[in-house]
């Protein structure tokens, strides 16, 4: 019985540590202040709630964001800019694999791109 508690005991401490590994650095490098930021599992059209809520993340500055939905890693990010409001979105990133994301955008040609690490 001792053995199956503390079998127990580490399963559950193991997935509080592995839902810790899974928080990501966002790095702002857009060119743009951000509004509001938008994290949703790629499968899912509902993107929840602004994880900025009432803070902006200026062009070059970074944040980290608390992840713990390791049951859907592969995740989508969307923006919003302070400037003119306009969104734009970020697909497939796998968060449970990922440190830091540093988020680009081209606005003339609409292209998205990410530094990952």
């Amino acid at each position: 019985m001792l053995k199956k508690a503390v079998l127990l005991g580490f399963l559950v401490l193991s997935g509080v540590s592995h839902a810790a590994d899974a928080d990501f650095t966002l790095v702002n490098r857009t060119g743009y202040a951000l509004n509001e930021v938008y994290i949703s599992p790629t499968q899912k059209d509902n993107w929840g709630k602004d994880r900025l809520g009432s803070n902006q993340l200026l062009n070059g500055q970074a944040r980290k964001f608390k992840f713990g939905d390791t049951k859907n890693c592969v995740q989508d990010i969307k923006v919003i800019f302070t400037d003119d409001g306009s969104e734009v979105e970020w697909e497939g990133l796998n968060l449970c694999e990922l440190d830091k994301i540093t988020l680009r955008y081209n606005r003339k040609t609409r292209e998205v791109s990410a530094d990952t690490e």
